[in-house]
């Protein structure tokens, strides 16, 4: 199943993907959110309306979530590329739940930035509380989905202006697109094999797969349940692959520029930068 949000931003309908067709779920759901996800979704779109949402606003495929944790430097080669040597356990930060926007929605580029980079990430939303986890073998019943997420960031804020953590280069207006879907994990299939790119202005900056990841998607839900509790509807961005503006190969992201990113089997965006 693949649940999507259609509409104007902040009256954005629930909708459900299954077979190329699309499903209201008013009648169902208020909304996208953790409680639904907690209660399993919907299993069969059978009986469900009919939707045609040709022309219409893609937001975040799930509402705001409670938390968005991120894992820096996660990727081998992506680590030495920012000049690190490859962490021995997760590098954890924070990332503000209002960054989320849709997967076709602009992107601000904040007052007094100069070095706004693009990540392509994989994300993992939560469907099941998950708290001292006892292995990570525990972690597949705690997932409700994988999303496309896009991890935004301005370097100078994180790394000059920072004071000790990264979460100022983070946490600007609009720096977490994410969808277009999220889809569930019987679709999904491995997550450690999926192959993830971006673009900048049609030109070709980042070419990997999950399986250049450090700690895998199930590690890293069973190490984060060790020292937080995860809610039904959070986001965890888990990291992304060689070929950002960091690595000093490629220019920073000025107005007007478009950046797409996709991961195979959760879609693509497309997102212009705009002054803020």
């Amino acid at each position: 199943m693949r649940y999507l949000r259609v509409g104007p931003a902040g009256a954005e309908r629930p909708v459900a993907e299954s077979d190329g067709r699309h499903y209201d779920l008013s009648a169902v759901t208020g909304d996208i959110t953790g409680a639904f996800l907690a209660a399993g979704g919907v299993t069969t779109t059978a009986g469900l309306p009919g939707i045609d949402i040709t022309g219409q606003r893609l937001g975040a495929p799930i509402t705001r979530p409670g938390v968005v944790l991120c894992i820096g430097q996660n990727y081998a080669a992506h680590a030495a590329e920012s000049g690190a040597t490859p962490p021995t356990t997760p590098i954890i930060f924070y990332k503000a739940p209002n960054t989320v926007i849709g997967p076709y929605d602009d992107v601000l580029i904040p007052r007094g930035a100069t070095r706004v980079d693009w990540e392509v990430e994989l994300g993992v939303v939560i469907g099941r509380t998950a708290r001292y986890l006892d292995s990570p073998a525990d972690a597949a019943a705690h997932i409700a989905g994988y999303v496309l997420s896009d991890d935004v960031s301005e370097r100078e804020f994180q790394l000059d202006h920072s004071g000790g953590q990264w979460s100022k280069g983070k946490s600007c207006e609009t720096f977490n697109p994410l969808g277009p879907w999220l889809v569930t994990p019987d679709e999904v299939g491995d997550p450690g094999g999926l192959r993830l790119r971006s673009r900048v202005n049609g030109e070709p900056r980042q070419d990997s797969t999950t399986t250049d990841m450090i700690f895998d998607v199930a590690y890293l839900v069973w190490h984060l349940s060790q020292y937080t509790v995860l809610e039904p509807g959070d986001l965890i961005n888990t990291g992304t692959p060689e070929g950002v503006g960091l690595s000093g190969r490629f220019p920073y992201l000025t107005d007007g520029d478009v950046v797409e990113v996709e991961i195979d089997g959760l879609g693509a965006q497309r997102n212009v930068l705009r002054l803020a």
